[in-house]
């Protein structure tokens, strides 16, 4: 096989992607893994739950499947990547720790809580504004060809674009300029591809010392099957040999279905299978209304018209003004400050834009209860703190601040001054002043909390027929 161009490489995958077409996406076959986490394969919903069947995966996302568990392909040759997107955790850590150990000695802590990978398929590239996705298809990344194919495949279609490809929103208007979209809490990598490489090479997580090492040990581990899938020209190109084991990443999160099963109660609700309790039809009541939650004009919750599921998310980046966590040891150092778009993790023209320093992309809260930390500095350890948090912050600062030394509040005591202009202080329900009553009352919070607990998947279908007829 000749040397490999990136032309003729998005080809072949592109071909390759077909050979699951018409099956669906599944999950991959039983068998042994090589790290820590729990293999998928034995604790899947039914096919029923997520509207559709079962599938193997493809020799592409086979070996991404083997090196996903691979301890050995980090410094400390203890830790994989499912160590800390453990599948039976949501592919989230299995552990309440603010941030996680990795390094050579598994004892550097990180400077964020650990997202997880489920429903990354349908995220965009980091753009800002409203950009054309036709305008931009010759800069699509290999993931936006690989997600495109297995949106494509999906029984229940899923919103949002296709990774690789920014982010339209309809009612935007053109100068409107939001940042929106890209991996991690920063937005710093554009596709699935290039999120699971890079924890590879994090100094913190599985701490490979460069690019080099990282490749010698592929070689030595899966030269052979790399060179059967693309040809043996790949191993002398240590550049190509990890794009495509980024790719064989990318490929396993995609059409392994147990990353994006879509098999809450609420989409059981959606699908019309189920009712809700009546504090979880409460609880969506307050999600929605603008005057009081709020929450869905940033964690979108609707169907849409051609059946879509939601995201719960718009991918675009907000400052909120959560208060330090002195938990985190990076924030010992009072001159250290998380910028999110703007650093320290992100270094790009962007990041030197100080309209952009603050702010964190907004997550999807599907299995949002079952994180044991909450927003991007994980200063929060319940929902109902979380959600405590977007009323009281304006309307009882005292409650979620601590005090100066002159006894004043430190409001926004995360952020430095010069910075805090980005903060939201505009959309409900964090537009009050002090004194003046919350947006939600402690009653109205646990009918919230309630309803968040309706995106934790795992809601079978026969568990929806037997609630239905329950509630007939």
């Amino acid at each position: 096989m000749n040397m490999i161009d990136r032309q003729s490489r998005l080809s072949f995958l592109a071909l390759a992607l077909l050979s699951v077409a018409g099956a669906g996406l599944g999950w991959a076959a039983q068998g042994q893994t090589t790290g820590q986490g729990t293999d998928p394969a034995g604790s899947r919903p039914s096919a029923a739950s997520s509207g559709g069947s079962a599938a193997p995966l493809s020799a592409v996302a086979q070996l991404g499947k083997a090196i996903f568990f691979d301890q050995s392909l980090s410094g400390s040759g203890t830790m994989s990547c499912a160590t800390c997107h453990d599948p039976a955790h949501h592919y989230a850590p299995a552990n309440g720790l603010i941030v996680q150990l990795g390094g050579p000695g598994l004892d550097r802590p990180g400077i964020r809580p650990v997202p997880s990978l489920t429903y990354k398929i349908a995220t965009p590239a980091f753009s800002v504004g409203a950009e054309n996705p036709a305008e931009e298809a010759a800069e699509a990344s290999p993931m936006a060809e690989a997600s495109g194919t297995a949106l494509s495949q999906q029984a229940t279609p899923v919103a949002g674009p296709m990774a690789g490809q920014p982010v339209v929103k309809a009612d935007a208007p053109a100068d409107n300029a939001v940042p929106q979209g890209g991996m991690f809490w920063d937005g710093r990598a554009d596709s699935l591809e290039d999120q699971a490489l890079g924890p590879l090479l994090s100094p913190f997580e599985m701490a490979n010392p460069d690019a080099k090492s990282l490749y010698d040990k592929i070689k030595n581990r899966y030269g052979e099957k790399l060179a059967a899938l693309f040809g043996n020209q790949v191993l002398d190109d240590q550049s190509m040999a990890l794009s495509e084991v980024g790719f064989a990443l990318a490929r396993y999160q995609v059409e392994e279905r147990s990353f994006h099963p879509y098999s809450s109660k609420y989409d059981a609700y959606l699908r019309g299978q189920v009712k809700l309790s009546a504090a979880e039809q409460r609880g969506l009541a307050l999600f929605d209304d603008a005057k009081k939650g709020n929450c869905a004009s940033c964690h979108l919750d609707k169907m849409t018209d051609d059946g879509q599921m939601p995201a719960f998310t718009d991918y675009e980046f907000e400052a909120l003004g959560v208060p330090r966590n002195p938990a985190i040891p990076a924030n010992a150092d009072p001159r250290y400050f998380d910028l999110g778009i703007c650093g320290p993790q992100r270094d790009d023209d962007f990041a030197h834009q100080p309209q952009n320093c603050g702010l964190f992309k907004t997550p999807t809260l599907r299995n949002a209860a079952e994180r044991g930390v909450y927003f991007h500095n994980g200063v929060y350890h319940t929902l109902e703190e979380a959600t405590r948090f977007y009323v009281a912050r304006d309307t009882d600062p005292a409650s979620i601040y601590p005090k100066n030394p002159d006894g004043s509040i430190a409001k926004f005591n995360d952020l430095p001054e010069a910075y805090r202009g980005n903060i939201d202080v505009i959309d409900a329900p964090m537009d009050r002043k002090p004194g003046q009553p919350p947006a939600l009352n402690e009653a109205e919070i646990a009918d919230v909390v309630a309803f968040l607990k309706t995106l934790s998947d795992g809601w079978s279908g026969d568990q929806a027929a037997k609630t239905t007829a329950q509630q007939q």
